[in-house]
């Protein structure tokens, strides 16, 4: 049985997925006729980012089941899930409501962003194999 983490992060994971592709659609059919142009831009560079991490999110979903690296999969993951709240989604808060003071979370949902990958990178370099 999958233990709690590697659910949780296949949920949070495939919602992720889910929302990204909706706000994409939103984006490419109907954006454009509620905002400018350039408001539209920061909406899509979420999307893209949102995309991304929630695939991100979908490994650690996985990974979380191999014990060399389970803790930083664990750690890798909610840091790409916060990374999406406070990077992706202030982004989509500041084009729809127009208002630029959302964009003060996106460096801190980057960092966690840059964070996560670190994280995972040098957690899996540095894990202690346990045998072949």
């Amino acid at each position: 049985m999958p233990s709690i983490w590697t659910r949780a992060f296949l949920l949070i994971g495939g919602l992720l997925m889910a929302t990204a592709v909706a706000a994409g659609a939103f984006a490419a059919h109907g954006l454009s006729r509620l905002v400018a142009p350039e408001l539209a831009a920061w909406f899509e560079i979420g999307v893209r980012y949102q995309l991304i991490h929630g695939l991100a999110v979908l490994v650690c979903g996985i990974l979380t089941s191999f014990t060399t690296i389970r803790r930083i999969a664990i750690v890798s993951g909610l840091l790409f899930t916060l990374g999406c709240l406070l990077f992706c989604a202030s982004l989509y808060l500041r084009v729809l409501t127009d208002n630029a003071s959302w964009g003060a979370l996106a460096p801190f949902g980057g960092a966690s962003f840059i964070a996560g990958w670190l994280a995972l990178g040098l957690g899996a370099w540095f894990a202690k194999p346990k045998g072949l």
